[in-house]
């Protein structure tokens, strides 16, 4: 084969390689968003115990993929706050190691959903002894978030619950009021649709305090 010829070839193993990784993606993100808000609570367990499944049988394939890697993190910290109690910490951790190793591929993948997630599970999860619940790396992931992505839906969101669960309701108004007045995102309605509703939960909370 010509010189010519094998970097074609190479171009197209690779165009089509990223295209698996796109909808490999979009499959998760679909999946998560009707997991999370168009699933009975009920049944909500179960469905998310299936998504992990999926999602690491995805994560194998695409096992340097820091977009997958991180929506497989996304998934599993949900499922934590689904099942709730002690056992829930070892999600949150594995999330934290998934989160860690996409940030060594690609830090910036997903407009800073990196810094965003990483942040949330900061500020949400115990402290030590207990786990690795950090109010200072909180803000530092969801500052570098919001420096990456800085109208975004979820890093203003999270930014502002963050604030929230610190008692400062005045600046974390701010923050659910941006989130609200985020742009649309293709593809992602489902997910927007059910963020929207816990903005507006979360700012009526954050007002009722003043």
């Amino acid at each position: 084969m010509k010189i010519n010829q094998l970097l074609i070839s190479l171009s197209v193993v690779s165009l089509f390689a990223n295209a698996s990784v796109d909808d490999d993606v979009r499959i998760l993100q679909n999946d998560w968003a009707i997991a999370n808000y168009q699933t009975d609570d009920s049944k909500k367990e179960v469905v998310f115990q299936d998504l992990i499944k999926k999602a690491h049988e995805i994560s194998e394939r695409n096992h340097n993929s820091a977009e997958v890697l991180t929506w497989e993190a996304i998934i599993l910290s949900t499922y934590a706050g689904v099942s709730g109690g002690l056992s829930a910490l070892g999600y949150v951790e594995e999330a934290k190691e998934k989160l860690d190793k996409a940030k060594e591929i690609n830090p910036n993948v997903l407009n800073g959903s990196i810094y965003t997630s990483l942040g949330s599970l900061y500020y949400q999860v115990p402290g030590w002894p207990v786990s690795f619940g950090d109010d200072d790396k909180a803000k530092e992931n969801l500052n570098k978030a919001l420096s990456i992505n800085p109208n975004g839906i979820d890093p203003n969101y999270f930014y502002g619950d963050f604030l929230l669960s610190d008692g400062e309701y005045k600046e974390a108004i701010i923050y659910f009021e941006k989130a609200l007045n985020a742009p649309k995102r293709t593809g992602r309605e489902v997910a927007d649709m059910g963020r929207v509703e816990e903005i507006k939960t979360k700012l009526k909370e954050a007002k009722s305090k003043l």
